[in-house]
């Protein structure tokens, strides 16, 4: 299971979460874990439920929506906020890096327990953030949060923009994985940021996830 995270919102979590999942060529379920933010589902163009608290107890397939347009891309939207029990959710994130699928999970920002459930259920984590000196700040703190929690960054993408400057590997001590360009809404239909989220795929691998 691979965690999508950063450490400061509206970064760009979501939009890399479906990205790369879509862009994957393996069955892949995406899964929301962000109820602060719950932007996976409307992204996608699917139903607000079922949420990812729906695998407590059930299997994955009973619970999943299908992507509109990807049918290998399966779908959890976040619990809502206030509903979720914690306990539900490690369940359910249990669960979910335990199936047959991979599975890309947007986390929520910070460093607060929401955040680390999802990082204490992955494999690895992917890092998302602009170039932005307070979001790449933040970004560093959940680096290392990750690497507390064995799920150790496996890279950082960078969003709204086209460079990779050194000094970002230096920071996060891990490689740049993928510049993704500024577009407009909607983000995803634009073609250089398709591009860049094929790209990434290809660079990270379904052993990834």
């Amino acid at each position: 299971m691979l965690a999508i995270a950063g450490g400061k919102g509206g970064v760009g979590k979501t939009t890399t979460a479906l990205g790369l999942s879509t862009a994957l060529d393996a069955p892949v379920v995406a899964a929301d874990a962000d109820p602060d933010m719950p932007d996976l589902h409307a992204l996608a163009g699917v139903d607000r439920e079922p949420t990812l608290t729906a695998l407590d107890g059930r299997h994955v397939e009973a619970a999943v929506q299908s992507h509109p347009d990807d049918p290998h891309v399966s779908l959890l939207p976040a619990p809502r906020f206030g509903d979720a029990d914690p306990g539900a959710v490690g369940r359910s994130l249990a669960r979910l890096a335990a199936c047959d699928r991979g599975a890309v999970v947007d986390c929520p920002a910070g460093a607060g327990p929401d955040a680390a459930a999802p990082l204490r259920a992955a494999d690895a984590t992917l890092l998302v953030t602009t170039l932005c000196a307070p979001a790449l700040r933040d970004a560093a703190k959940t680096a290392a949060m990750a690497r507390t929690l064995d799920a150790p960054p496996c890279g950082v993408v960078l969003t709204r923009t086209r460079s990779a400057p050194e000094e970002v590997v230096d920071l996060l001590d891990c490689p740049v994985v993928a510049s993704v360009p500024a577009a407009e809404s909607p983000t995803l239909a634009d073609e250089g940021v398709r591009a860049a989220y094929r790209r990434l795929a290809a660079r990270l691998g379904e052993d990834i996830l």
